[in-house]
């Protein structure tokens, strides 16, 4: 089970938990051109969401934020793990972590059609460079 680990940046912005919300943002990004690595969204409470904007780079995602008001936090890290598509694939890289006695925060998987995955990990902070030695991110 080969797979390939990467550390990522991102930031995420709260917005209203209303239908439209991030698809405001996507659009807004759409327009200017700026190519996300990976999205997620969920509620944060409150009639709130959370909305995470993983990039290669983040300067992009900082100018149209200013442009459009959105507050964005501050540069958060995580990984982004891909490989083959099998049975037990994102099995490896959890239970390398559960070996270096490090507990994953959230995690979110996807088959990515042709026999591919991928999934988005979070640890925290006071461990993310235990956890990429752990599942050898670059």
């Amino acid at each position: 089970m080969a797979y390939t680990a990467r550390k990522i940046n991102y930031c995420y912005v709260t917005v209203s938990h209303r239908a439209g919300s991030a698809a405001g943002i996507l659009k807004a990004l759409k327009n200017a051109g700026i190519s996300l690595t990976a999205f997620s969204g969920f509620p944060a409470g409150g009639g709130r969401a959370q909305v995470d904007l993983i990039a290669e780079r983040l300067g992009g995602i900082r100018r149209l934020a200013k442009q459009h008001g959105w507050k964005l936090s501050r540069p958060k890290k995580g990984f982004l793990i891909q490989g083959r598509d099998e049975v037990g694939a994102i099995e490896r890289p959890i239970s390398r972590l559960a070996k270096a006695n490090i507990n994953v925060t959230a995690a979110d998987a996807v088959a990515a059609g042709r026999g591919r995955y991928g999934m988005i990990l979070w640890v925290k902070r006071r461990d993310y460079g235990r956890a990429a030695k752990a599942i050898g991110a670059r």
